[in-house]
């Protein structure tokens, strides 16, 4: 059962276009303090609230949100049903209906990043905004993306990621830096800060809740996309990404392949998406032969579970004991 606690105090009048701050909690005690601090510099002068679905934490997080930011909005949703689930319970709390900024719990905002990605958010046909992320010490993350292929994938497989990521044609990441420098329009990128118009977020309606972790947001970019909207890289926003548990977890990295899978399905159909997880499955081989151990566990626990295109469900269990 989903529970709403709704503080005594709020931040005060608060009337369109006002942000909704959506960020979606589990276990998130060391980072969420960092992020609900960053916010007030962040958003400036901006009315807005802030909206946190706690999807079932066991440490201090609920805690640390009531200290940090007392009017936050907490809904309870009472399991982990993951990222997809928990952005769905928190729009669905009633209240303005402007944009949606949508947060990882280790994400930082830099001072005035968020009116930096509400006025891209002014240009034709733009449905999202995202800025330039970068790791704790600095550098910039390869965050875009181009839509995934089977080509893409052989690309990937053949070459890796970053190589592969050179050739438009080959590979899924952009890593081109003079890509990162102007502001430009994107298949789609990485999910971890997302502005969304709240036109966008009703035409491409609610969060696909069957990609318990990862690739969430490039299902939601494909299908705001189909649903006549852009989504805008915004350079001069930018923000910290904690980040990078998939490369330290072979669980995690599981559900990532997995989720690759499963959204390649969902817009390609059963027979293309055969040929599609055969590329994603050697990748991760040819990646193991070469002695790679998060490729070798990753490649291990997809043979010991070949329920590689199941519900959520799967991916939901393996997290459990993966955190």
């Amino acid at each position: 059962m989903v529970a709403i606690v709704v503080p005594e105090r709020d931040l005060g009048p608060v009337a369109p276009p006002a942000v909704t701050v959506v960020i979606v909690t589990y276990n998130s005690a060391r980072v969420v303090a960092a992020c609900l601090e960053s916010l007030p510099a962040a958003l400036g002068s901006m009315p807005y609230r802030v909206v946190v679905a706690d999807n079932a934490s066991a440490d201090e997080t609920l805690s640390i949100v009531r200290a940090v930011t007392p009017a936050a909005i907490i809904v309870e949703t009472g399991r982990n049903g993951g990222y997809a689930a928990g952005i769905n319970a928190a729009l669905a709390v009633p209240g303005p209906t402007g944009p949606a900024l949508v947060l990882n719990p280790d994400v930082r905002l830099a001072p005035d990043a968020v009116p930096l990605l509400l006025s891209a958010l002014e240009s034709p046909r733009c449905g999202i905004a995202v800025p330039l992320i970068t790791d704790p010490d600095g550098r910039m993350r390869f965050s875009l993306r181009r839509d995934p292929s089977l080509l893409r994938a052989l690309g990937e497989a053949v070459l890796g990621g970053l190589r592969a990521g050179r050739f438009k044609a080959f590979g899924e990441i952009i890593v081109d830096s003079a890509q990162y420098a102007t502001q430009r329009e994107v298949d789609w990128a990485t999910g971890a800060v997302m502005l969304i118009s709240a036109d966008c977020q009703a035409a491409v309606g609610p969060w696909d809740e069957t990609f318990f972790l990862y690739s969430e947001e490039t299902d939601f970019s494909i299908r705001s996309r189909r649903a006549g909207f852009t989504l805008r890289y915004v350079p001069s926003a930018q923000a910290v990404h904690i980040g990078g548990e998939a490369k330290t977890s072979a669980e995690l990295r599981a559900i990532l392949v997995r989720s690759r899978m499963r959204l390649y399905r969902k817009h390609h159909g059963r027979a293309a998406a055969g040929a599609f997880c055969g590329a994603v499955l050697a990748n991760e081989l040819v990646r193991a032969l070469a002695g790679r151990r998060e490729n070798t566990s990753t490649l291990r626990s997809l043979v010991h579970d070949r329920r590689w295109l199941a519900s959520a469900q799967v991916d939901r269990v393996v997290a459990a004991g993966a955190r």
